[in-house]
């Protein structure tokens, strides 16, 4: 009982946060050093420029493979390359105003809404 007790304290350690997407938006916001005159056109590109550096690493681990320990050394830089998308999502937001939980909140019920009337599937905005 006690190995599971600490294999699930490990995962929570490993896997959980307790930062809020508020708190992690005002602190993202300390570190930004961009033209302010050009923030929506400067954070909109480095946003597409990170999903590409993502997209561009899942690419590779297609094309080349991984044993176990390459694939997830591969994953973990994917995840770092997620966070750098996070905060040009964090930063993207503040710029049009507006706060990060509350997008995820909205984003959520969104997709409540589309799976009770069983529309995840499909294409457009208004489904």
């Amino acid at each position: 009982m006690r190995l599971e007790e600490e294999a699930k304290q490990w995962m929570k350690e490993r896997y959980m946060s307790n930062i809020t997407a508020t708190e992690y938006q005002n602190k993202a916001a300390e570190t930004a050093i961009f033209p302010k005159e050009k923030a929506l056109e400067y954070l909109t590109l480095g946003l597409a420029g990170e999903a590409g550096e993502i997209a561009n690493k899942v690419k590779k681990l297609i094309r080349d493979g991984a044993d176990r320990e390459e694939y997830h050394a591969k994953l973990n830089a994917i995840g770092h390359e997620l966070g750098d998308v996070l905060w040009y999502c964090a930063m993207l937001a503040k710029e049009v105003d507006m706060n990060l939980g509350r997008i995820m909140e909205d984003n959520l019920e969104k997709l409540a809404d589309r799976k009770a009337r069983n529309r995840l599937q499909g294409d457009g905005d208004n489904r």
